[in-house]
């Protein structure tokens, strides 16, 4: 069983972490006729502090603590949030400037399986160094300012997920859900992955 950690923080897009949540969530547990003995993933929510004031109202409760979670074997770091009226960034915006949300992903980074993104989560990752020299896409309003804050990553805008080996970014939003399938595949197989979207009459996946 793997564990996987969502990054979770205040104006965070609901379906940025909700869409991968679910993915992960459901993997294995859908069909009698399952190889798996036990769940293939354990799947929980942290953050440096709760409740969470998500997009559009939702107030969500962290699982854990920045401090006191299972180790995981796979973060995934989602997007949302952008500038308030005043100037002031918010949500991603804000946590890619947030020392122990940079802190917490460099650390746990080191031993993960596998450091996903989804949306402008990008940002969040890129600004640890991670992506630096790699390939990475983000929501497509975010392109433009997430190439003149780091010229040194290689954007790809048509592209709604971004393989680099243990580093995966996606572009925005639903494009979380498609990345998680992947994800699902690469680790366990395509059968796996389709039959996962099967149950959750994901029909956009192929």
């Amino acid at each position: 069983m793997r564990n996987v950690a969502i990054l979770l923080f205040n104006e965070i897009e609901v379906l940025d972490f909700a869409g991968p949540f679910e993915v992960f969530g459901v993997t294995g547990r859908q069909s009698k006729q399952t190889r798996f003995s036990e769940p293939p993933f354990h799947v929980f929510t942290v953050a440096e502090r709760g409740p969470i004031y998500a997009r559009n109202g939702l107030i969500v409760t962290p699982t854990y603590t920045l401090n006191d979670h299972p180790k995981p074997d796979l973060i995934l770091i989602p997007g949302g949030g952008s500038y308030l009226p005043d100037g002031t960034p918010a949500g991603s915006r804000r946590e890619m400037n947030n020392p122990v949300v940079q802190n917490w992903i460099k650390r746990h980074a080191e031993t993960a399986e596998l450091v996903l993104s989804v949306c402008t989560g990008s940002l969040i990752l890129a600004n640890t160094g991670l992506l630096d020299g790699l390939s990475a896409t983000t929501h497509y309003l975010a392109l433009p300012g997430m190439a003149d804050q780091f010229p040194q990553i290689k954007l790809c805008p048509d592209d709604r997920w971004v393989d680099n080996g243990k580093i995966i970014t996606s572009a925005g939003i639903s494009a979380g859900i498609d990345m998680s399938l992947y994800v699902v595949g690469r680790l366990l197989g395509p059968d796996v992955a389709l039959e996962t979207a099967r149950y959750m009459q994901y029909d956009y996946w192929k």
